[in-house]
């Protein structure tokens, strides 16, 4: 009884309907989740806060921050230890020579002047020195 139905059909092609696959909205599913992702990936950058125990032996070796200050009357200091003006770019490159962090961060007055802080930071870079960080207080909330 049932071979009757199919020969009354014709012959059955299979997989006809299979022969085009509409990918479009794969793609749109693919770049929604690429998109999504692309955004999410700097917000997951954070560090993970860990209280670390303490330890009685000495810290494995970290090279100590370079510290240039420069007061209102613009005098210099490296790491608290007084610089000659005009043997700033040597002494830091003598400082920087060993190291492989080349970081120095500024902390300049904020009573001195634009020009005075550009300058020194221009003498900090014709020394070689690759990043320059400038180091400031937080503002107070009123």
């Amino acid at each position: 009884m049932f071979k009757v139905a199919e020969e009354s059909q014709g012959p059955r092609r299979i997989g006809s309907n299979l022969a085009e696959i509409n990918i479009i909205p794969l793609v749109d599913v693919v770049l929604v989740l690429l998109l999504i992702f692309m955004l999410t990936a700097p917000m997951m950058y954070r560090g993970i806060d860990v209280n670390l125990p303490k330890a009685a032996s000495k810290p494995t070796a970290v090279e100590e921050r370079m510290v240039l200050t420069v007061t209102k009357d613009q005098s210099l200091f490296l790491n608290e230890k007084r610089v000659a003006p005009n043997g700033l770019e040597l002494t830091l490159r003598q400082a920087f020579a060993n190291r492989n962090d080349k970081t120095l961060y500024l902390k300049a007055d904020s009573a001195l002047s634009y020009g005075a802080v550009v300058e020194t930071m221009d003498r900090v870079r014709r020394a070689g020195i690759e990043r320059l960080g400038m180091v400031t207080e937080p503002a107070r909330e009123r």
